[in-house]
C-alpha cells in the first residue's frame, strides 16, 4: 500500500512559527510532523510514500535530503496550494489512486496502530477513519455513521446529525473509484476549493465508504501553537 500524504498547506494557524517553515517541518516532540507520520507509516507496513508539498517547498525536499525516510518518498509539487484546498493536492498525487492507498493530512500525528489497523481493515471500496463525536471543535470534520457505512462527511454537517470525526486517514482498495470522482469534484463548480473530504462524501452518497471506527485516541492534529505545547507521543499513550 502506498501513502500520500498532504503537505503543500502553509499553515496559518501556526504562525508565526510558519512565516519560515511549512506546516509539516513545524517540531513537535524534537522532530518535524512530516518525520513522525512516515516513521508511523513504515511500522504500519505501507511500502512508499507521496509527499506533496507547495508552500516552501524546497525546504520539505532538503528535509528530506537529510532526515533520510524508512521509506521511499516521491516529492510532488502542488503549484496551486495558494489558490486551491486539499483537493488541489489530492490531484497531484491522483496517480496513487488506482492502487491500494492511504491517504492522510499532512498536520496530524498518528500512532502506526491506527495506521495499521485501516489498512488491514476489511472493506470494498473507499475507508474512513473515524472517532465518535463528543464535543465537536470549530474546525471537525464531521461524519454521520449508519451501521458500518460513513453516509455523510461535512464540516457544515450539523452535531445532531453527526455521530463522529474524521481523523482525515482515507483507505482506497485497487480500483476504488476514488479517482474518478476526484475528477468529477474538482471538476465541478467552485472544485478547487473543495475539500479532498468532498470525495468521500460524493463515494459515501453511493454507499461506498466504510467506517473504520478508532476509540483509543492516539492522534494529534497540530492545528494552533497551543497544540505543539500540549504534544505529547500518541505511540506512547496507545503504549
Amino acid at each position: 500500500m502506498r501513502a500520500v500524504i498532504l503537505s503543500a498547506g502553509r499553515g496559518s494557524r501556526l504562525l508565526p512559527l510558519t512565516e519560515l517553515m511549512p506546516k509539516c517541518l513545524v517540531p513537535v516532540g524534537g522532530r518535524a510532523i512530516l518525520d513522525h507520520q512516515l516513521d508511523a507509516l513504515a511500522a504500519a507496513g505501507t511500502d512508499s510514500a507521496i509527499v506533496v508539498a507547495g508552500y516552501r517547498f524546497d525546504q520539505v525536499g532538503a528535509h528530506l535530503a537529510v532526515h533520510p525516510s524508512p521509506i521511499p518518498v516521491q516529492l510532488s509539487f502542488n503549484p496551486f496550494w495558494a489558490v486551491s484546498s486539499s483537493i488541489g493536492s489530492a490531484w497531484m498525487a491522483r496517480e496513487a489512486f488506482s492502487d491500494p492507498f492511504c491517504l492522510l493530512n499532512g498536520d496530524t500525528t498518528l500512532t502506526s496502530g491506527i495506521l495499521a489497523r485501516a489498512m488491514q481493515a476489511e472493506f470494498s471500496s473507499v475507508a474512513l477513519v473515524v472517532e465518535p463525536l463528543r464535543d465537536a471543535a470549530p474546525d471537525d470534520m464531521l461524519v454521520r455513521v449508519e451501521g458500518r457505512m460513513v453516509v455523510a462527511v461535512s464540516k457544515a454537517l450539523t452535531p445532531d446529525l453527526a455521530t463522529h470525526r474524521s481523523l482525515g486517514v482515507v483507505l482506497g482498495a485497487k480500483g476504488s473509484g476514488y479517482g474518478a470522482v476526484l475528477e468529477r469534484v474538482i471538476a465541478g463548480e467552485n472544485g478547487i476549493q473543495a475539500y479532498h473530504h468532498d470525495v468521500v462524501a460524493a463515494l459515501a452518497a453511493q454507499g461506498l465508504v466504510t467506517a473504520i471506527e478508532e476509540t483509543g485516541g492516539g492522534w494529534v492534529e497540530i492545528d494552533r501553537p497551543e497544540d505543539i505545547t500540549r504534544w505529547t507521543s500518541p505511540e506512547g499513550a496507545e503504549a
